[in-house]
C-alpha cells in the first residue's frame, strides 16, 4: 500500500514540475517581448486588436502571451510594478481553470490582473470575487489603471449601491465584489418581475481570491432573500427557562464529537413536567420539541464571546475561520430565537424565506472557474471533489527561510497563558514584531489584559473591533507592535516588515523578522499555515509557534490530556511524540469535516437543482421567449415566486426534523429527496391552477395598476442575510463513514496512547 502511495506521489510530482517547467517556458517568451520601447499609443492600439482577434472568435490561448506581455508593460508604466517570474507562472495556470497556491506577499492581485485581461478581451465580462467589501474596492482602485490605459473598463460592487449602479458595475468588463454581495444580486435577479429590475449579466469567467476561505470555509453557507419581517415570538423564553433547568450528564448527553445534544432519559421526563405537554415524543408535540432542542442547544453549545457577541441589544454571530463578526448572518429561525431569548432579548422572525443559494451553488454558475490562495494543498482533495479544481503550487519569487517551532504544549490553559506572556514579553523587549493568533474574541481579551498586567501595549483585533482591521494588519510588522488578532483567514492584508519602510524592515530584519504565535491548533492544518504564512513573505526571516494547552476544546474531545501520564505543571511537556499525535487529530478531523460535507451537499444538491429547473423556465418568461400577454406574464412569474417560497418553507420544516428519520431506522437523505422530489412535481399544477384563476379575474388586463390592485407585485420590502450552516451541519446523523473511521481509529490507538473512553 506504501509502494502504491509513494508511486502516485512520484507521479503528480514529476506532472507537476513539467507543468511548471512549460509555465515559466512561456513567462520566458512573455518577457522576451520586450515592449518597453514601444509607446503608449502602440500599446494601445495593440490592445484594441486583440479585443478584435478575441471578438472574431480567436482562441484566447493563442493570444495569451501577447495579452500578457502588455499587462506587464502596463503594469510598469502605470503602477511602477514589475512582475515576476512567478506571478507571470501563476496568471498562466489560472487562466487554465487551475487553482494556484500562492504564498502570502507573492502578489496574488497582480497575477490576477493577467487572466481577468485576456479573459475580458471577448466582452463577455470577468468577475474578481474578494472576502470583503473593502478588498473589492481596494483592488478594483490599485489595478484599475492598468485595465483603463489597455482599453477595458473596471467597476467594484459595494453592498448599499443602487440598482442602476449595480447594473452599471456588472456591465463592467471587469468587476471586483465579494461572492456574498454577488450572490445576493443573484437571488433578487431571480425574483425581479422585470428584467430591467436585474443586474447580472450571463455569468462568464470567475477568479476567487482567497479561495481556500470561499471555496471551503464558507462554501455551504446559505445566502438569503426574504420578504417582510413575521412579528416577534413570545414562547422562546419559555423554553430558554426549561433549557436552563436541565443539567449535563443527568438530563442530556453530548455526541461523540460534542456536535450536538440529545435529551436522555430524565430529561425528557423533567421537560414533560416542566412544560405540561404529556408525552413529548407524541406526534402532536413536535414543535414542542423542536423548539426545547433549539433551546436546549443554544445554552449549552453556543458560548458568548466564542460564537457570538451582544453588541447594542442584538446577537452578532462570529465567524469560525475568521473571528470577525459575521456581518448580516442569522442562525436558523428557531435557533437564532433562542440564543436570542438565552440573552434575554426580544426576536424578531425572520419573514418569508423567498430564495437561497449557497456559494457553492452560486459559485458553480460560472462555466468557468479558477482561483488563488496562499493555503490550498492542505484541501487539495476537497477542491477537486467538489469543484473539480485541481491545485498548482507555485514557487515563491525567493525561498522561504521562515523557521517553523514545533509545538509548545502545556497541561493546562493557566500555564499556557503565563508561558505565552512571558515569550511575548521577552521578545517585545528587543523590538521584534509580534502576531498573535487566538481562537476567540474572548481568549484575545484575556490575553490583551494579561499583556497590559505585564506592561505590554498591544492592537487588538477581534470582532469586536474589525473596522480597522486592515491599518491594524499592515502595521503588524513595525518595530516593537504587538497585535493580538482572532483567526487571520481571508484577511486579505500583506504584513510588511517595518510597515513598508524600507530602514525601519532592515532594523526589524535583524531582529528576526516577524514572530507568529498561535494560541491553538485549529482542526484544520490549513487553517494555521494561514496564521504561519504572514511571517516570511518574500524571503523575508520570520518564524512561528503555536502554543497548545491539553485542556483546549480539540484535545479535550479527543481525551489527549487523560494519556499524558504528567503532573499538572507551569513547564512545557517534553514529549515529542505529542505534537505528531495533535497533527493525527487534526488530520482525522478534517476527513471527517470533508464527509460531513458531502453529506450535507446531498441535502442541497437536490434543493438546488430543482432551483435551477424551476429558474431556466422563469427566465424564458421574463425574457418574453415564450408565446404569452404581458398579464399571463406577470400573473405566471408571481406564482412561480409564490409556490417555490411554499416549497422552500416546507424544506426548511423538513430539515428541522429529517435528523429523526435515523431514529426510526430510515435513511434521512433518500426520504428527505423522496420527500421533496413529490413536492416539486406538484409545483407546475399549483403554478397553472393559480395563473388560470388569477388571469379569468384580470379579464385579459395588462393594466399594471389593475395587477397591484390584485396583488400581483414584489414584496414591500426585502432583506438578504446569511444562514449559519453550522446548526444544520450538527444536526446530521453523526455516525458517517469518516465519523465511524475515526471512532475505531480511536479505538485502536487507545491501548497504545492511553486515549480515553470518551
Amino acid at each position: 500500500m506504501n509502494l502504491a502511495v509513494k508511486l502516485m506521489q512520484k507521479f503528480k510530482d514529476r506532472d507537476t514540475q513539467n507543468k511548471l517547467k512549460f509555465y515559466r517556458d512561456k513567462a520566458e517568451l512573455i518577457r522576451n517581448r520586450n515592449l518597453h520601447a514601444w509607446d503608449d499609443g502602440q500599446l494601445q492600439a495593440e490592445s484594441l486588436r486583440l479585443q478584435e482577434k478575441a471578438k472574431s472568435g480567436k482562441p484566447l490561448d493563442e493570444l495569451l502571451v501577447d495579452a500578457y506581455a502588455l499587462v506587464c508593460e502596463a503594469a510598469k508604466r502605470k503602477l511602477g510594478l514589475q512582475p515576476y517570474d512567478v506571478q507571470i507562472m501563476a496568471a498562466i495556470a489560472l487562466h487554465e481553470r487551475y487553482l494556484i497556491e500562492q504564498h502570502t506577499g507573492e502578489g496574488k492581485t497582480l497575477s490576477a490582473v493577467m487572466p481577468a485581461y485576456l479573459n475580458a478581451l471577448t466582452g463577455k465580462g470577468v468577475h474578481v470575487l474578494t472576502f470583503n467589501d473593502y478588498l473589492a474596492k481596494r483592488d478594483a482602485e490599485w489595478m484599475g489603471p492598468i485595465y483603463r490605459f489597455l482599453g477595458l473598463t473596471v467597476n467594484s460592487v459595494q453592498a448599499g449601491m443602487s440598482l442602476s449602479e449595480k447594473r452599471e458595475a456588472y456591465a463592467k468588463d471587469i468587476t471586483y465584489v465579494t461572492a456574498k454581495e454577488a450572490g445576493f444580486d443573484y437571488l433578487r435577479d431571480t425574483i425581479a418581475l422585470s428584467e430591467a429590475d436585474t443586474v447580472h449579466r450571463p455569468f462568464h469567467y470567475v477568479i476567487v481570491d482567497e479561495a481556500d476561505s470561499l471555496l471551503l470555509d464558507e462554501a455551504r453557507v446559505p445566502l438569503v432573500i426574504s420578504g417582510d419581517s413575521a412579528s416577534s415570538r413570545s414562547d422562546d423564553f419559555r423554553f430558554a427557562e426549561v433549557a436552563r433547568q436541565l443539567k449535563q450528564a443527568e438530563h442530556y448527553d453530548f455526541d461523540e464529537f460534542q456536535r450536538n445534544v440529545y435529551l436522555n432519559e430524565a430529561g425528557a421526563a423533567k421537560a414533560e413536567s416542566l412544560l405540561g405537554c404529556g408525552n413529548l415524543y407524541d406526534s402532536h408535540n413536535g414543535h414542542l420539541l423542536t423548539s426545547l432542542n433549539c433551546a436546549l442547544h443554544a445554552e449549552s453549545l453556543l458560548k458568548k464571546e466564542v460564537d457570538y457577541i451582544v453588541r447594542n441589544g442584538k446577537i452578532e454571530l462570529i465567524e469560525e475561520y475568521t473571528g470577525r463578526v459575521a456581518e448580516n448572518r442569522y442562525l436558523p429561525d428557531g435557533l437564532q430565537a433562542a440564543l436570542t431569548a438565552k440573552e434575554g432579548l426580544h426576536s424578531i422572525a425572520g419573514g418569508k424565506i423567498l430564495g437561497t443559494i449557497t456559494i457553492q451553488h452560486f459559485i458553480s454558475l460560472y462555466p468557468q472557474i479558477c482561483g488563488m490562495t496562499a493555503t490550498a494543498y492542505a484541501s487539495a482533495m476537497d477542491f477537486e471533489d467538489i469543484y473539480a479544481l485541481q491545485v498548482v503550487q507555485i514557487p515563491p519569487n525567493r525561498p522561504n527561510i521562515r523557521i517553523d517551532y514545533p509545538h509548545r504544549i502545556y497541561t493546562h490553559k493557566e500555564a499556557k497563558l503565563k508561558a505565552l506572556v512571558h515569550e511575548i514579553s521577552s521578545v517585545h523587549r528587543t523590538g521584534r514584531p509580534i502576531l498573535i493568533g487566538t481562537s476567540s474574541v474572548e481568549e484575545s481579551a484575556l490575553l490583551a489584559e494579561a499583556l497590559a498586567a505585564a506592561g505590554v501595549p498591544c492592537h487588538v483585533l477581534n470582532a469586536k473591533n474589525d473596522a480597522e482591521e486592515a491599518d491594524t494588519i499592515s502595521k503588524a510588522g513595525e518595530t516593537g507592535a504587538v497585535t493580538v488578532s482572532t483567526n487571520m483567514a481571508g484577511r486579505g492584508v500583506d504584513i510588511r516588515l517595518g510597515g513598508g519602510d524600507p530602514a525601519q524592515a532592515e532594523v526589524v530584519a535583524k531582529l528576526g523578522g516577524l514572530y507568529v504565535i498561535g494560541t491553538h491548533v485549529n482542526e484544520s492544518v490549513r487553517i494555521d499555515d494561514q496564521l504561519r504564512g504572514r511571517s516570511g513573505r518574500q524571503g523575508d526571516p520570520g518564524a512561528s509557534v503555536f502554543y497548545v494547552s491539553l485542556e483546549d476544546e480539540l484535545l479535550l474531545r479527543f481525551g489527549i490530556y487523560k494519556a499524558v501520564r504528567a503532573p499538572r505543571q507551569d513547564e512545557a511537556l517534553e514529549e515529542p511524540v505529542l505534537s505528531s499525535k495533535i497533527i493525527s487529530i487534526q488530520h482525522i478531523v478534517m476527513g471527517q469535516n470533508f464527509d460531513i460535507h458531502k453529506e450535507l451537499n446531498c441535502y442541497s444538491d437536490m434543493v438546488e437543482d430543482q432551483r435551477r429547473l424551476l429558474y431556466e423556465e422563469r427566465l424564458r418568461i421574463l425574457k418574453g421567449e415564450k408565446p404569452m400577454s404581458p398579464s399571463e406574464q406577470r400573473v405566471r412569474l408571481f406564482y412561480i415566486d409564490e409556490f417555490w417560497a411554499e416549497h422552500l418553507a416546507y424544506i426548511s420544516y423538513l430539515r428541522e426534523s429529517i435528523h429523526l428519520e435515523s431514529l426510526a431506522s430510515r435513511n434521512p437523505i433518500d426520504e428527505f429527496h423522496a420527500q421533496i422530489t413529490e413536492a416539486y412535481e406538484q409545483i407546475p399544477s399549483k403554478v397553472n391552477s393559480a395563473s388560470e384563476n388569477m388571469l379569468e379575474r384580470l379579464g385579459g388586463s395588462n393594466d399594471p395598476a389593475e395587477w397591484e390592485k390584485l396583488g400581483l407585485k414584489s414584496p414591500a420590502s426585502t432583506r438578504t442575510y446569511i444562514i449559519s450552516d453550522q446548526y444544520i451541519q450538527n444536526k446530521r446523523s453523526s455516525w458517517t463513514g469518516t465519523t465511524v473511521f475515526a471512532y475505531w481509529i480511536r479505538m485502536i490507538m487507545r491501548p497504545i496512547f492511553r486515549l480515553s473512553k470518551y
